[in-house]
Formats: structure tokens, C-alpha cells, sequence
């Protein structure tokens, strides 16, 4: 990266929730240049990337749940040439002292990403393994369902009346 590259790089850090993305930019520096949040969505992870490579050139993202709430959006910056850093999540008991604030978390992850403390590559989410996480989260869901199903069907069975009882 030459000098001009360097000067003009930002990093994103994204706080992440069920349905809304908290991002801040800072810049090589350490400048908090921005946040904005966005739905978790399609359209809101566009939005979000745009914004943030609108304000220099983003090379570099910290998202807090690549696993969970951010994998859309690790997917969606690795296919934009983004590099995607795994950030966990601030201790729940420092935060409670320190007070909550999505903007804050997400400035934060940022600054963990530009300070090198965070370096750890989301999982791809693809190939042979996920495939098998898949089939064995399905496997478990049916098993679950089956169980439940048979245990109604003995509840009615020791209620139910003498005759019905006998049909079964």
C-alpha cells in the first residue's frame, strides 16, 4: 500500500443485532470519522459499505457475530474485497459499568481491528462442514418435532375417553 493509500484508509467496525447494524468508521489515525445504523438486510449491508467506503478507502472491518447476526454481512464485505476480522463481544460486565451504547461497541470494534488485537478470520460459512452443520441442525429439529409429537399423542391417550382409548 503506497503512502497516499495509507492516509486515506478507513476502518469499519460493526456492533450487529437481530434486526439493526451499528457502524462506525475511524481512519488510520484513530479519528472517529462516523456511525450509522442500518437493518440487517441485503439493501442495509450495501448501504452500510457504501457509506463507509464513501468516507476513504475501506480495506479492513471489525463485525462483532460473523457466526450469527453479522454473517450476512461478512459475506457481503468479502465479496466486496473487504478483509473481515471476527470481534467478540465487549465483557457484559464492563459494559454494565460503563454503560450500553451500540455506537460505542461498534467504534470499538473498530479500534481493535486498527490496533492489530483482533485477528481472527470469520468462517466462510460453505463447503463439506457447513453442509453437515446444516443437515445435523435439520436432523435435530425433526427429532425434536417427533418426540413432541408422540408425547400429545399419550397425553390424549391417558385423557381420553374409555372407547377412544381402545381404538388405539
Amino acid at each position: 500500500m503506497d503512502e497516499q493509500s495509507i492516509q486515506n484508509a478507513v476502518i469499519l467496525g460493526v456492533d450487529t443485532h437481530l434486526d439493526v447494524n451499528v457502524g462506525a468508521v475511524i481512519s488510520h489515525s484513530g479519528k472517529l470519522l462516523g456511525t450509522l445504523a442500518t437493518a440487517t438486510s441485503a439493501k442495509g449491508y450495501t448501504e452500510l459499505l457504501t457509506w463507509a467506503g464513501s468516507l476513504g478507502c475501506l480495506r479492513r472491518a471489525g463485525v462483532e457475530g460473523t457466526g450469527t447476526y453479522g454473517a450476512g454481512l461478512a459475506r457481503v464485505s468479502r465479496g466486496q474485497g473487504i478483509e473481515v476480522f471476527e470481534v467478540n463481544r465487549p465483557d457484559r460486565s464492563k459494559r454494565r459499568l460503563k454503560g450500553k451504547s451500540d455506537p460505542t461497541d461498534a467504534e470499538n470494534a473498530a479500534r481493535s481491528v486498527l490496533s492489530g488485537e483482533e485477528t481472527a478470520i470469520p468462517k466462510t460459512q460453505s463447503g463439506a462442514a457447513e453442509a453437515m452443520r446444516t443437515i445435523s441442525v435439520a436432523r435435530r429439529s425433526a427429532v425434536k418435532a417427533k418426540t413432541q409429537a408422540i408425547n400429545q399423542l399419550r397425553a390424549i391417550l391417558v385423557s381420553a375417553p374409555q372407547e377412544f382409548a381402545n381404538v388405539f
